[in-house]
């Protein structure tokens, strides 16, 4: 029996359907490990190249998130077309399945550990059911390392990925996270993790924990930091900027390798936050908190959310002037997307401003909604102009033109973001 895991592209002519860099999926390798040893177990990315839609399966799996959902439903009906048993999971699947399920022979809601080894079993006595849940949370303890053989020779940054936690305890309005997952946060075993880091090393030093936030449990991240300390291992992963107030913890991070972190910063606005539900940051301590981390080796990738509703349209430069006196390492700056499941969906729908549901336009490129501060056009040209400016090579030399361990990760980011801004701008 031959299963075939797939990973839909995002849309081209968007940024993250632009990017030369890709990263692997580390749920579908989480997938492979509870697939039952009599199963022929491939892998595809459709973002390195398209799926071969003639190749032999008796069951295609995809996950997909929403702004893939329109390439995984093609792909999907393109399969079951020539008589294959397609499944569809992931994030969008599961806060819309009945939507999946008129593309799909079975859809997956939740975590897929212990509902895909049950879907298989079904499938094989010719009882495939429509829809497959968890049952509850899986045990982070008995989750097995994922395959990751499946990403040898193939383009991408980096192989080494590897989660720790599953879950955020907080509950911003914007975030699919806990739309998913709820509030739970569970923790892999410590002892766990780095037999796994310790494998994983021998096939390269740099590594990115998946995790939606490391540190949100401070004994466990203590603890498993002052353990990396020496495994000669350089890290990336998502962190609260909070975290830069606990200065055992994040000197402990530095040193045990970390050179970068993802940190939300997501609005200048006290009001705004609040108004989110975003508990763990202070406008107020920004810069001192950067700094706290650039002096530990430890570069950010911030993140800011334009479109909020106090935002008007000096929230650009403000944005842009911000980032550049914190000489933020590389940003991003997503138009507020209301996904399916979320707080704000919610609530944006029953303010009746939700103005499309082409799941290709949440890619946080693009505007969904009705804004309160400004139009439609002003947000996205906004945008577009902040993105450019920011990844323009006046901001990057202001920005990373003093020595840091972490510039050997920023520097190719920063040209990577900007080809990709270069090439999506083309395809306009």
């Amino acid at each position: 029996m031959k299963a075939l895991l797939v990973s839909p592209g995002w849309p081209k002519g968007r940024l993250w359907g632009e990017m030369s860099f890709h990263f692997p999926s580390l749920s579908l390798a989480s997938v492979a490990a509870v697939t039952p040893a009599a199963w022929e177990v491939s892998f595809h990315d459709d973002a390195i190249a398209p799926v071969d839609l003639e190749a032999e399966a008796d069951v295609v799996a995809i996950t997909a998130m929403t702004a893939q959902a329109a390439r995984a439903y093609e792909i999907a009906d393109a399969f079951r077309s020539r008589g294959r048993t397609v499944v569809i999971g992931g994030f969008h699947a599961s806060s819309l399945p009945e939507e999946a399920a008129a593309h799909a022979d079975a859809v997956v809601v939740g975590e897929a550990e212990t509902a895909w080894p049950r879907l298989l079993r079904d499938l094989g006595e010719g009882r495939l059911g429509r829809v497959y849940r968890s049952g509850g949370p899986v045990d982070t303890a008995a989750i097995p390392e994922a395959r990751r053989d499946f990403f040898r020779d193939r383009r991408y940054l980096l192989t080494n990925t590897i989660q720790t936690t599953r879950g955020c305890p907080h509950d911003c309005e914007f975030c699919s996270v806990t739309a998913f997952h709820g509030r739970r946060y569970r923790k892999r075993p410590v002892e766990a993790v780095l037999a796994e880091l310790a494998e994983m090393r021998r096939s390269g030093s740099f590594v990115f924990f998946v995790d939606d936030n490391l540190v949100a449990d401070r004994r466990t991240a203590l603890e498993l930091f002052r353990e990396m300390r020496g495994m000669g291992i350089k890290w990336l992963s998502h962190a609260p900027i909070d975290l830069a107030e606990d200065r055992e913890l994040l000197e402990a991070a530095g040193e045990s390798g970390c050179i970068g972190l993802f940190v939300g910063f997501e609005t200048l606005s006290e009001a705004a936050l609040a108004a989110m539900g975003k508990r763990t940051n202070r406008v107020a301590s920004y810069l001192e908190n950067a700094r706290a981390m650039r002096d530990r080796g430890i570069g950010i990738l911030g993140s800011f959310v334009l479109g909020l509703d106090g935002d008007g349209p000096g929230v650009f430069d403000a944005v842009l002037g911000f980032c550049e006196e914190a000489r933020l390492e590389a940003a991003i700056f997503p138009i507020l997307t209301p996904y399916p499941g979320t707080k704000v969906r919610a609530r944006l729908e029953a303010e009746g401003r939700i103005l499309s549901s082409d799941w290709r336009d949440y890619d946080m490129e693009h505007v969904t909604f009705l804004p309160k501060g400004m139009s439609v056009r002003e947000l996205e040209e906004g945008y577009d102009r902040l993105s450019r400016r920011f990844y323009s090579f006046g901001s990057m030399w202001r920005r990373l033109a003093r020595l840091h361990r972490s510039l050997q990760v920023f520097v190719p980011m920063n040209l990577g973001f900007r080809s990709a801004l270069r090439r999506t701008a083309a395809r306009a």
